[in-house]
Formats: C-alpha cells, sequence, structure tokens
C-alpha cells in the first residue's frame, strides 16, 4: 500500500521582510538615481533620470551594468569614449560609484510616510522584520545608521555582500529567514517597489506585495507627487499595478501605509493552508 504524505503549515506569518530605498526610506527612490547622474556626468556621458533608474532594485554594479546595456546609454558612451563600453569600464566606473554612494546615502534617510505605524503594527503581532536590498554592506552599514535616527531600526539586514548573488537570486531571504529563526518561506512576506522585488520574492517562495507610488516606478519626490492630479494618480496607480501583478505580485498597494491590512489578510490565508 503506498501513501503520499502532505504537509499544511497553518501558524500564520512570521516575518515581514522589506526593501530599503522607495519601500521604507527615500521617496521616489532618489540616492541611487543622483548618484549615477552624477557619476556618468563626471565620465563625459549625459544620461536621463529614466536611464538612471534602469535596474532599481538590482545589486548596484548590476543597476550600472543594466544602465551601460541601455542602446541610448551605449551609443553615447561610445560617441564619448570611441568603443562600447566593456567590463572593465563598468569595474572602473563602480570604483567611483561606491564611495560618492555611500558618502550621499544618508541624506537620504527619511522615512517614507506610514513607515513608523507600519512598523508598529508589525511589531504589535509578534512578526520580525528584515531587509533587502541593492545597496552593498558598506552602504548599508551609513543608511542604516541614519534611519535608526529616524526611528527605524529592522531586526535584520542582508545585502548582496553578504549572499552569493543579489536579487532576483533568493539567498538574501534566505539568509534572513536563517538569521531570524523563521520558516517555512510561506509564513514570510517580501514587500519591495520593484519588480525585480517581486522577482526574488518569489523565487524564495514568499508572499509579495508591491508599492506602487512610493519608489522607483513612479521616480517623484513626494513634493512632486503632491501636485499631480487625482487623475493622473489614478492612472499612474492602474499602469503600475498591472506591471507589478503581471510580474507575479500577490498584492499591490500605494505605499507602506497601506500595508497592514494586507498583511492581516495575508496571515488569515496563511492560516487556511494557503500557499503563495
Amino acid at each position: 500500500m503506498s501513501f503520499r504524505y502532505h504537509r499544511h503549515y497553518i501558524g500564520g506569518l512570521q516575518a515581514v521582510i522589506l526593501d530599503w530605498a522607495g519601500t521604507a526610506v527615500d521617496f521616489g527612490s532618489f540616492a541611487p538615481t543622483a548618484v549615477f547622474l552624477r557619476l556618468f556626468a563626471q565620465h563625459g556621458v549625459t544620461i536621463t533620470p529614466a536611464h538612471a533608474r534602469l535596474g532599481m532594485g538590482l545589486m548596484k554594479k548590476d543597476h550600472l551594468r543594466t544602465i551601460l546595456q541601455h542602446p541610448e546609454v551605449r551609443a553615447a558612451w561610445q560617441a564619448v569614449h570611441g568603443a562600447a563600453p566593456t567590463e572593465a569600464d563598468i569595474d572602473r566606473i563602480y570604483a567611483d560609484f561606491e564611495p560618492q554612494q555611500i558618502a550621499s546615502i544618508t541624506e537620504y534617510a527619511q522615512p517614507i510616510p506610514g513607515l513608523l505605524d507600519a512598523v508598529a503594527f508589525i511589531r504589535s503581532r509578534g512578526w520580525k522584520i528584515g531587509t533587502t536590498t541593492g545597496y552593498t554592506r558598506p552602504m548599508m552599514v551609513e543608511l542604516a545608521a541614519a534611519a535608526r535616527q529616524h526611528g527605524y531600526a529592522p531586526d535584520a539586514i542582508a545585502t548582496p555582500s553578504d549572499a552569493p548573488a543579489g536579487r532576483p537570486y533568493p539567498w538574501m531571504c534566505y539568509k534572513l529567514a536563517t538569521e531570524l529563526g523563521v520558516f517555512p518561506m510561506a509564513a514570510l512576506v517580501k514587500v519591495g517597489d520593484t519588480l525585480v522585488d517581486i522577482e526574488e520574492g518569489l523565487n524564495a517562495g514568499m508572499w509579495t506585495v508591491g508599492l506602487a507610488l512610493s519608489g522607483n516606478m513612479v521616480g517623484l519626490s513626494q513634493a512632486e507627487f503632491a501636485q499631480l492630479s487625482k487623475d493622473e494618480v489614478t492612472a499612474l496607480r492602474r499602469e503600475i499595478t498591472l506591471r507589478f501583478l503581471a510580474a507575479g505580485a500577490h498584492y499591490v498597494v500605494d505605499t507602506i501605509a497601506d500595508l497592514p491590512p494586507v498583511l492581516t489578510e495575508i496571515d488569515g490565508r496563511v492560516r487556511r493552508a494557503e500557499q503563495p
């Protein structure tokens, strides 16, 4: 006689994994954008903010590589330097990027409205808070210290420096689960403002929540966003929500301020033995 045994986890959520820029701090995700714009100018190449946002959410060297792969940027680079960008160029540019990012990152540590209330809600439920990022460990040392001054201190931080590779690979999420002592992965939720955040969470077997309006997908400061009309906001929300859902996000909300009700719903689904 043969049997197949199925286990169903029904213990509820245990941890929430948050991204940093555009999700928890730095409304509009400006820290990397500003440095990339300045950095390319120093190398004689003009790029647009849209170019600088290509690859947002990836480990920063991969982010740089993605920018340089764009046809317009490659052409501009070749026009100035006489050849298409090479891996040696990427290494050379990145060597300039990291110290500049570290030097300026604390300017972008202001919590996004609603973050501290969301954190208080998560804490009230007994859930832990971990974070993943495209920033390297030296960058996060500075950003985390500045964020603590604003009242935000997650339980654990994983960076691409701590793992075999950054997003979209799941290694940072697995490292956090180990460090936080939580399992199975269906008991964790990944929250972020980029499509690669969603891919990371799905690859790790987690629930995923996309944030449509506070991060890189819109790319506006709070002041700029406040100037949009209701119809403009509605159109952006619709467009970005569809992109997140197409990427596999389980839920999409405007900003982290809207996260608590979604977490409550996911917790209920997990307790009913539903899987991501």
